[in-house]
C-alpha cells in the first residue's frame, strides 16, 4: 500500500490518534469527594481569590489549543474545520509524544477575522497556550496579531513562526558548513505566503543578510502594487537593492534559496547561476527541485522538507519544545527574543565538529530536542520578565 493508503487504514483502526486520560483513578466515595464534589469546590475558591492559581490547580499550566479554520490545510487548501481534524489530532500527538505537553484539537467553523479571534479569546482561560494552524494568509497574520493583544498567554501560529525557526536553525549551521559570513548573505524566498514572510522576517531580524522575496508574480519590491498586507510590510525591509524580475533573476548570483511553495519551480540552471548556493526546496510532498538535481547543478549544501532526504527541516523539531518552555515558564507571550533563542538553541544541539554537508539539523525523531529548546525559551522569558514564576 502506499502512505496515503496505510495512514487511511490507520486512521480508520484508531478512530483517531487522541483520548482523554484521566490523572487520578476514581474508585471510592472518598475519591469522588476530593476529585469532585463536595471538595472540588476548594480549589474553585481558591482561584477566583487568586487567578493565578488556575496554573497550579487545573491542567491548564500543561494544556494547549490546536485551533484551525481549516483553510490552509498542508498541501491541501481550503477543505474546512472538519477535514482539518486529522491533522490537529496529529499535531496534538506530536506534542505529547516529543515534549509532553497536553494539547486539544479545535477546529472553528468561520472565515470571519473578528468571530474567529472572538471565539479563540473565549475558551482561552482553559489554556496556557494557543497554537494557530493551517489558517490561510492574509488572515493569518491579522488573527495572530489580534489575539496577542488580547489574550494573557503565548499565542503561535506555528506555520508561520515554527516553520522560520527551523530554516533559521539550519541556515545558521549551514553557513558554518559552506563557510558563508553571518550578515553578508543574498537570500531569496520563493513563496510569499504566512511561512514564507514570516522566514524572511526572521532572518533579517537575526540579521543574516538581504532578503529577496518571490511569489508567483516574481521579485517583491517596495512599491509594488497589489501586494498583501504581510508582503506589504516586509518589502519595507527586504530587497535591499530594490531587484526586479522573475525567480530566475533573484537566484543569480544568491547564496541561499529557501522554497516554501509548489513543486519543480527551480530549475538546475537557476541553482548553477548561484553562489555555490545552499538550497532549502521545502515544498511537500514534492521540492521545488529535488537534492540530487540540485547537487548535480553545483548546490553546495541541500536541505528539504521531506524525510527520505537528509536535512529534513520540519517545525516538528519547533513547537514542541517552543510551547514546553513557554509553559514552563508560565510566559505572557512567545517574543522575537524567544524565537531566536529557540534557533541558536535548535542550530546548537549539534555539536559543531559533527556537523556536516548531510547534517546541519537534528532527526525530526530525536525526543531530547524539545528539552533543549524548552529550556533555551524558558531562560529568554524570565530574562525578558514576561515568565509568571
Amino acid at each position: 500500500m502506499s502512505v496515503y493508503e496505510e495512514s487511511l487504514a490507520l486512521h480508520a483502526q484508531l478512530h483517531g490518534k487522541i483520548e482523554v486520560i484521566s490523572r487520578k483513578k476514581i474508585e471510592t466515595r472518598e475519591d469522588l469527594s476530593l476529585a469532585y464534589t463536595p471538595g472540588v469546590a476548594e480549589p474553585c475558591r481558591q482561584i477566583q481569590a487568586d487567578y493565578s492559581k488556575s496554573w497550579e490547580l487545573t491542567r491548564r499550566g500543561n494544556l494547549v489549543a490546536v485551533i484551525t479554520d481549516g483553510t490552509a490545510v498542508l498541501g491541501l487548501g481550503d477543505i474546512g474545520p472538519a477535514a482539518g481534524m486529522p491533522v490537529m489530532e496529529g499535531k496534538c500527538a506530536l506534542f505529547k509524544e516529543f515534549a509532553g505537553v497536553d494539547a486539544v484539537p479545535i477546529c472553528i467553523d468561520t472565515k470571519d477575522v473578528d468571530e474567529l479571534v472572538r471565539t479563540i479569546y473565549l475558551i482561552s482561560k482553559s489554556f496556557g497556550g494557543i497554537n494557530l494552524e493551517d489558517i490561510g494568509a492574509p488572515r493569518c497574520f491579522e488573527v495572530e496579531r489580534r489575539l496577542k493583544e488580547i489574550c494573557d498567554i503565548p499565542v503561535f501560529h506555528d506555520d508561520q513562526h515554527g516553520t522560520a525557526i527551523v530554516v533559521a536553525a539550519a541556515l545558521i549551521n549551514a553557513i558554518k558548513v559552506t563557510g558563508k559570513k553571518m550578515g553578508e548573505l543574498k537570500i531569496v524566498i520563493n513563496g510569499a505566503g504566512a511561512a514564507g514572510i514570516a522566514i524572511g522576517k526572521l532572518l533579517i531580524d537575526m540579521n543574516f543578510g538581504d532578503v529577496i522575496m518571490v511569489d508567483i508574480n516574481g521579485i517583491i519590491c517596495e512599491g509594488d502594487q497589489g501586494l498583501t498586507s504581510g508582503q506589504e510590510e516586509i518589502s519595507h525591509r527586504s530587497n535591499r537593492n530594490h531587484l526586479h524580475g522573475k525567480l530566475a533573476d533573484a537566484m543569480k548570483g544568491a547564496d541561499v534559496f529557501i522554497g516554501v511553495s509548489r513543486p519543480k519551480l527551480v530549475t538546475k540552471e537557476m541553482v548553477a547561476s548561484m553562489n555555490q548556493g545552499i538550497v532549502f526546496a521545502m515544498a511537500n510532498p514534492e521540492p521545488e527541485i529535488y537534492p540530487q538535481e540540485a547537487k548535480d547543478a553545483g548546490a553546495a549544501l541541500v536541505g528539504s522538507g521531506r524525510s527520505d532526504f537528509p536535512n529534513q527541516i520540519n517545525n516538528v523539531l519547533v513547537f514542541p519544545g517552543l510551547f514546553k518552555g513557554a509553559l514552563k515558564a508560565r510566559a505572557t507571550d512567545i517574543t522575537e527574543g524567544m524565537k531566536h533563542a529557540a534557533a541558536y538553541a535548535l542550530a546548537g544541539y549539534i555539536p559543531d565538529a559533527e556537523l556536516g554537508y548531510e547534517n546541519i539539523i537534528p532527526s525530526a525523531l530525536d525526543k531530547n530536542v524539545a528539552d533543549v529548546l524548552a529550556d533555551a525559551v524558558a531562560a529568554e522569558a524570565v530574562k525578558e520578565g514576561i515568565a509568571r514564576i
